[in-house]
């Protein structure tokens, strides 16, 4: 049987505060209990203290004979007594001594001896037989006897049960805090662990990666959401699919546009230098058919380099480590293409010395040497070129930066830029294979290629290459 995560949720809380109510009454009822107890020790005390202050009285009367003596006596004996029935009435369900009914009439009977003295002290008779006497004293000490005894018992289960109560709240936090933790390690699990691998997972097809989330089973909404983005990433999938082939197409298209461009003029101009050539074979005109041959040389150097961007794009070649400097690069890839610079580009190099990577040699040339170049393109009126590197020593590689100052690439085609054949240049400028080479032999190197840029301010390309190659790779 499935339990949603809101049942689970919902079940969870719902036993925490059942427990919690259950260790709160009980703690309520403790405390009430416990107050109960002091009140009745003050009521006992207060009981206690009014006989000792009547046996007082008793005592002085004995020493002195005088009436007024028993007379205070019996007061505080009537005090007594209706302290005594408050308890009762008041207490007599929490209170610890279930004779006190026998205290009352212990009490009573000391009362009305108290009254037959003074009756006799009224009749005239200034001294009290001896064995009223006794008897008076007898029963005084009883009853504070048994009282102080009630008062000390009283004391002790009231101090037993602080201790108990105290006991009691310590032993409820244990549940409370077992139950505590269980919930945290159900919402780690349960709830916050589904929800990483949700997000991870996100976070990946954000970047196009569309692997399958691994399967959750909890029985839950999170199976059901994992299940319903697989079915969405297969989708996704296949539709990709479908799209990359449909722009195959469309590259293919603009790839034959461009080639054919590109093969025709070189083509043409070597067709006509070789018909001017047949029609004067027999004129005499030596250096002006060696210019028409150099010319037909060079349109076929033209279309061999054409050829040549193709298959560097197409074929797949074996990367040849080597431990370089890259500053050495830098300085090297700049040397080649010095001759293509326009006087108005100026170059800020900063290259630390100390960067050292084994990489393909050749091909990371060619890497600055295609982002020197689109540099170089995008700024028409001029402008500098700034080349950045840096070691990334937590990373284990280093970061170069290619920064122009030129037009910038609109926000709507630069996710476009890396693709195979996409170029804005005119039919026969360009290709659009510079960038996917680029693109390609920094993830033959392990690292990766990113770009940022704003329309009329300038662009730059940010690459990391690891200082290590783990093995060699093919492109």
């Amino acid at each position: 049987m499935k339990i949603s995560i809101r049942k689970k949720i919902f079940l969870a809380f719902a036993i925490f505060i059942v427990l919690s109510a259950l260790i709160w009454l009980r703690s309520y009822y403790s405390q009430y209990v416990l107050n109960q107890k002091i009140q009745i020790i003050e009521r006992k005390y207060d009981l206690l203290n009014t006989i000792l202050e009547a046996r007082r009285y008793e005592k002085n009367y004995f020493l002195s004979y005088d009436k007024e003596n028993i007379v205070e006596a019996l007061d505080y004996v009537r005090q007594a007594e209706d302290i005594l029935r408050e308890i009762l009435t008041q207490y007599g369900k929490y209170t610890l001594a279930k004779n006190l009914d026998e205290s009352i009439a212990e009490l009573l009977t000391y009362k009305e001896s108290l009254t037959n003295l003074l009756k006799l002290q009224e009749e005239g008779h200034l001294l009290a037989p001896p064995d009223t006497i006794e008897l008076i004293r007898k029963q005084g000490r009883i009853l504070t006897s048994e009282l102080e005894q009630i008062v000390q018992k009283e004391s002790q289960f009231t101090r037993n049960l602080i201790g108990k109560s105290k006991t009691i709240h310590l032993l409820a936090l244990i549940p409370v805090f077992i139950l505590s933790v269980s919930i945290a390690l159900f919402l780690v699990f349960n709830v916050n662990h589904p929800l990483k691998i949700i997000e991870n997972a996100i976070t990946k097809i954000a970047r196009g990666d569309f692997d399958n989330i691994p399967e959750i089973k909890t029985g839950d909404e999170f199976e059901s959401l994992v299940f319903s983005l697989n079915h969405m990433i297969d989708e996704l999938n296949r539709r990709s699919k479908q799209l990359v082939q449909a722009q195959k197409l469309a590259s293919l298209g603009r790839l034959t546009s461009g080639v054919a461009h590109e093969l025709n003029n070189p083509l043409n101009n070597i067709s006509t230098s070789i018909q001017i050539l047949i029609e004067e074979l027999e004129e005499a005109d030596f250096e002006y058919k060696k210019e028409l041959l150099t010319g037909a040389e060079k349109e076929v150097e033209r279309g061999k380099e054409i050829v040549q961007s193709l298959l560097e794009f197409a074929r797949e070649r074996t990367l040849s480590l080597k431990q370089v400097n890259f500053k050495d690069l830098v300085d090297s890839a700049i040397q080649q293409i010095q001759s293509q610079l326009p006087d108005n580009v100026h170059f800020d190099i900063q290259v630390p010395a100390n960067i050292q990577a084994s990489l393909g040699e050749q091909r990371i040339e060619r890497v600055l040497i295609n982002l020197i170049m689109n540099a170089v393109h995008a700024m028409k009126d001029g402008g500098q070129i700034i080349i950045r590197a840096n070691n990334e020593y937590q990373k284990e590689g280093f970061s170069f930066q290619v920064i122009d100052t030129g037009v910038g690439i609109p926000k709507e085609i630069i996710s476009k830029i890396f693709d195979p054949f996409f170029t804005t240049k005119k039919v026969g400028k360009g290709s659009g294979l510079g960038l996917s080479i680029v693109y390609g032999i920094m993830e033959q190197h392990g690292g990766n290629i990113s770009v940022v840029s704003e329309v009329g301010k300038g662009t730059e390309f940010t690459c990391f290459i690891p200082f290590q190659q783990p093995e060699l790779r093919e492109l």
